[in-house]
């Protein structure tokens, strides 16, 4: 499982170039910011991994492809890909797994006006994002 040994290198690096805060990453997850910061520990005995939703919704939301924030290269896998919360495998029934997968893509697939949205948030300064913010009622 050699992405669990990147992860946290990887996430941070992300949220960094996109300029995003620890809160903006658990707003964008949905969980607190306690656990983004969780994610990104240096130290393996207090790190912990986000679940298959907020994994997607991380990447969906900020058009990052899970290869990138994944480091699924590891050889010798065993025809077997695990990320948090899922396990696929060749004897396991995929076509259940999938169903559970499309499900949780659908709900935090955003619309076309919702990206360009986020596309604006972003590039906004972060007083106008906090703004936005305060206005949201978050």
């Amino acid at each position: 499982m050699r992405y669990l040994q990147t992860f946290n290198r990887r996430l941070r690096q992300m949220r960094e170039a996109g300029r995003l805060s620890c809160q903006d990453v658990a707003e964008i997850c949905g969980v607190e910011e306690a656990q983004v910061i969780r994610w990104e520990a240096s130290d393996a005995g207090q790190r912990t991994y986000p679940d298959l939703a907020a994994l997607l919704d991380f990447c969906i939301k900020t058009d990052t492809p899970l290869e990138d924030l994944l480091d699924l290269t590891a050889p010798g896998d065993g025809g077997q890909l695990e990320l948090p919360g899922l396990v696929f495998s060749n004897s396991d029934d995929l076509s259940m797994a999938l169903k559970e997968l499309e499900q949780v893509i659908d709900r935090v697939q955003l619309s076309e006006e919702e990206a360009e949205m986020l596309r604006r948030f972003r590039k906004t300064t972060a007083e106008n994002r906090r703004m936005i913010l305060q206005i949201l009622g978050t």
